[in-house]
């Protein structure tokens, strides 16, 4: 996994420019997977279960239009997988409001710096400082019934 952004309209961006909101670009993960591990449809079902896809404006503590929640496809195969995967969780009775998850075509996609890559790794304390304050442990739990422990990929 990589940290990066995408999906803007500005080369080479930086953390800086990209938290701005004014390049265009979200902040997000590039997953490399093997799929004779873990299924597309597994990556997805963990996706869905960290995020919140009825927020429009970001994501917990995080507001901005970089914070928006997106699926980004790289070929028609898993925009299908992903297109179902959204309609069904919003046929599922979960949420009372719409899914805006966006589900975009992946044009190109640029590495963050350094200090960004396995931030909750390098900095343990901090990152569940803030995990703990932004209320995503709780959404997961009061939405799908799951601490954040609950999970056999990594958080």
């Amino acid at each position: 996994m990589v940290s990066g952004y995408t999906g803007g309209f500005k080369p080479n961006p930086t953390y800086e420019e990209v938290s701005t909101g004014e390049t265009g670009h979200f902040e997000a993960v590039q997953v490399y997977f093997d799929p004779s591990k873990v299924s597309y449809e597994e990556l997805l079902a963990y996706f869905w279960k960290h995020i919140d896809p009825t927020d429009p404006g970001g994501q917990f503590y995080d507001r901005g239009s970089q914070y928006r929640t997106a699926i980004f496809y790289h070929n028609e195969e898993q925009k299908r997988v992903a297109e179902a995967s959204k309609e069904s969780l919003g046929e599922s009775g979960k949420f009372d409001k719409p899914i805006v998850t966006k589900i975009i075509k992946f044009m190109e996609f640029y590495q963050a710096e350094g200090y960004h890559q396995n931030y909750c790794e390098k900095n343990p304390v901090r990152y569940e400082l803030y995990r703990s304050g932004s209320g995503r442990d709780r959404f997961r739990e009061e939405v799908w019934g799951e601490d954040k422990k609950n999970s056999n990929l990594s958080n």
